[in-house]
């Protein structure tokens, strides 16, 4: 029978189909939406080959196929290039204490000899695991940091304006988190910024190897009235909220002018050396101190992916309400295409876990911000893309969870 035509949110794919290797849809977003996922404003979303398979998986396969003795001389070589003869700083890691800053900051001291400046956008609400952990980083790793503390009102309100308007708690953070670096770096003239992996181990279009921060990509646009934040234009929050530029300014990316002194370029580790979450946990753990959760983080199954923000199970929790797609559908993804796991125990664990509402943090978060549990539910619902929910007996329900949609094509096969 053909499926119901619904409307769908975001520009969202009218037809939901799941990736045959791994288990996420064609619903993920191809990119960070960081400005662009309320209902009236489209995204762009993960491609499919005629096969059905997701583009993730496809450059799954490609690394299989990659020299990495050679990508890992291409590291040397930059090094070489960069390496300050005098100790001074010489690159410049962005980061928060977890797994993966832990193992970008020391692999490139311990082995490759650079002198990285760790820098850091501080979670909107430490736990006490991500404060221990970003400790342990400094005092274990051997690292100098600068932190940015933000003004913790100006936080509260983007954070909650965030939510009404764009049901995305983190967008604060995301912003902070990929502006902050890139700015140090051009205030002290520190030449390279190493980031992780590269934005294609999840499907997003393959960042360039190198990127030059005079690429006005990088740039705030030069046009006030076009910057928006928390899902408003920037000039409605200064005469509606009493915010100041100043206020501001730390969450959107840095001027033209800021680059006119020193080319700075991003370069992403994952390019250069093979990148495995599982792999980067346990060097983290053995060189940085970095400790795992104790107890299984709500949403998933694992321990050790994203624990510092409390706020962190609301970001999937809130990307399963728009996009169909929770924090167990991207673990499970990552673990089937490193073969970790089957598709099919990836396909148990997103039907157990996907979608569990993040209760442990969840009124501490709401009193925080000042908003009520209630209002935080009701614009739960307002965000659902009637193409992805329906409602069964009071109850709201996904249209085609991928457990039965391989159970239907199963027995149609048979």
């Amino acid at each position: 029978m053909p499926r119901e035509t619904l409307e769908a949110y975001y520009g969202l794919p009218q037809e939901v189909k799941h990736c045959k290797r791994c288990v996420v849809s064609n619903q993920r977003p191809s990119s960070t939406p960081e400005f662009r996922n309320s209902p009236d404003r489209k995204i762009g979303t993960i491609s499919f080959d005629n096969n059905g398979v997701c583009d993730a998986c496809r450059f799954a396969e490609v690394k299989e196929g990659l020299d990495w003795e050679a990508r890992e001389r291409e590291l040397w070589e930059l090094c070489d290039k960069h390496r300050s003869r005098d100790g001074s700083y010489d690159c410049l890691v962005p980061g928060s204490g977890g797994k993966d800053s832990c193992y970008q900051a020391h692999i490139l001291k311990a082995k490759f000899g650079m002198h990285p400046l760790t820098v850091t956008w501080p979670p909107i609400l430490y736990t006490d695991i991500g404060w221990r952990n970003f400790k342990n980083w400094l005092a274990v790793g051997g690292f100098d940091n600068i932190s940015w503390n933000q003004n913790p009102q100006v936080m509260k309100l983007l954070t909650r304006l965030s939510i009404e308007n764009l049901l995305h708690p983190f967008q604060t953070f995301i912003l902070g988190q990929k502006n902050y670096g890139p700015k140090i770096a051009a205030r002290l003239g520190i030449p390279l910024v190493f980031y992780g992996e590269n934005e294609a181990e999840y499907g997003n279009p393959i960042a360039d190897t190198t990127t030059s921060l005079r690429s006005k990509s990088y740039h705030a646009t030069q046009n006030f009235d076009e910057l928006r934040l928390a899902g408003a234009p920037v000039k409605t929050l200064m005469s509606d909220y009493g915010l100041r530029y100043c206020d501001l300014e730390p969450y959107l990316p840095a001027a033209a002018s800021a680059f006119d002194r020193i080319d700075i370029q991003v370069h992403y580790l994952g390019y250069y050396l093979r990148w495995t979450p599982q792999e980067a946990y346990y060097y983290a753990a053995e060189h940085c101190g970095f400790e795992a959760n104790p107890f299984r983080t709500e949403g998933t199954y694992s321990k050790y992916n994203s624990l510092d923000d409390k706020i962190d199970g609301f970001h999937y929790y809130t990307t399963y309400i728009k996009f169909g797609i929770g924090r167990a559908t991207y673990d499970a993804s990552q673990e089937i295409r490193n073969r970790h796991i089957t598709r099919e125990e990836g396909i148990a664990l997103v039907r157990r876990f996907d979608g569990e509402f993040p209760e442990k943090y969840f009124h501490e978060i709401m009193e925080y911000i000042g908003m009520e549990p209630e209002h935080f539910r009701e614009l739960v619902d307002r965000f659902r893309s009637p193409h992805l929910w329906k409602k069964e007996q009071g109850e709201w329900k996904l249209r085609y969870p991928i457990w039965e949609v391989e159970a239907q094509a199963g027995a149609e096969a048979a």
